[in-house]
């Protein structure tokens, strides 16, 4: 299960990047609040991040933007610190910022971003975290549920979009084009 903890402050961005460094396999984040959420890595989900920074990888050396890992930490606006499991910015997004700030945590929030959840994960607690990235300014935020063979597409403005048993969804018009293949994800 993710473990969130509610420590007498909340951890600088410093102080994750060095727990992080001292505790691989786990993955640290910062809720908005300044509590630390600790996510063990798993074997599954691993599998299937990678399959989806592939897919989404592969589309943006086509098509434009950069694409990101989730060992990626965003900044978001609200001072939480987030790392999807996949997430994607437009170019110009990307272009705007300096040397300096391409090299660290990346003080914005992607343009789109992917979560899978694992056996860790609570289902309320991603949602909560998809209409996070939403109200830091994320126009596509695509929450997989593998056990579920579900997926649930956030996006500004709308109530969320469940799909059941999809073999794939599209991303439009966010990610022009860009048809998520769930299918060696949910296998």
């Amino acid at each position: 299960m993710a473990l969130s903890l509610k420590l007498p402050a909340p951890p600088s961005d410093d102080e994750i990047v060095e727990i992080s460094r001292r505790n691989p396999g786990f993955k640290f984040e910062r809720s908005a609040a300044g509590e630390l959420l600790v996510t063990p890595a798993g074997g599954e989900a691993g599998w299937q991040e990678l399959e989806l920074c592939r897919q989404l990888g592969d589309w943006a050396r086509l098509h434009g933007g950069k694409a990101f890992s989730p060992s990626t930490g965003f900044r978001m606006p609200d001072g939480a610190l987030f790392l999807p499991d996949a997430s994607w910015m437009r170019q110009e997004r990307w272009d705007a910022l300096t040397a300096q700030e391409r090299r660290g945590l990346l003080q914005l929030c992607p343009d789109a971003v992917f979560e899978v959840r694992s056996w860790t994960d609570g289902l309320a607690d991603l949602r909560a975290k998809m209409r996070s990235y939403l109200a830091n300014g994320a126009r596509l935020a695509v929450l997989i549920d593998p056990e579920r063979r579900a997926v649930e597409i956030y996006a500004p403005d709308r109530d969320p979009q469940v799909l059941e048993s999809a073999g794939s969804v599209s991303c439009d018009p966010v990610l022009l084009g860009f048809v998520l293949d769930l299918e060696p994800i949910f296998s």
